[in-house]
């Protein structure tokens, strides 16, 4: 079950409306509550897509524009640091289905998803967290 995504009409309607609804949920409420992200992440020119799933999406992303922590050999070897797609889960089990599906998707239909949440392909880390 997604609990917030990039799509929700919530977030989409302006950049600091977005802000504030990611700033709306407290701290102690998230602490309480495990959630799980499945994001995508690309290179400068979107010729690579690299599909993973998480617990901690502002840590993860900042592993990845790093190149430390557990950022993998491929990730860095292709400079793939952008994200520009992510989903919010409860259920670990959902996130997992969901990453191995987009897994599964063809290069086309990877695109696809992207355009309809992101078609500008903004680097969304600097919109939530930054």
């Amino acid at each position: 079950m997604t609990l917030l995504s990039y799509s929700s009409p919530s977030l989409l309607s302006s950049r600091s409306h977005r802000r504030r609804r990611w700033q709306g949920i407290s701290s102690k409420y998230i602490s309480m509550n495990q959630y799980y992200y499945i994001y995508i992440v690309t290179n400068c020119r979107h010729t690579v897509f690299y599909t993973g799933i998480t617990n901690n999406l502002a840590r993860r992303i900042w592993e990845h524009r790093n190149k430390i922590g557990k950022a993998s050999s491929f990730t860095k070897r292709y400079n793939i640091d952008k994200l520009i797609y992510y989903e919010l889960y409860y259920d670990v089990n959902d996130a997992i289905a969901a990453e191995k599906m987009i897994k599964k998707y063809s290069r086309t239909k990877k695109f696809k998803l992207i355009n309809k949440l992101n078609p500008k392909w903004q680097d969304l880390y600097d919109e939530i967290f930054g």
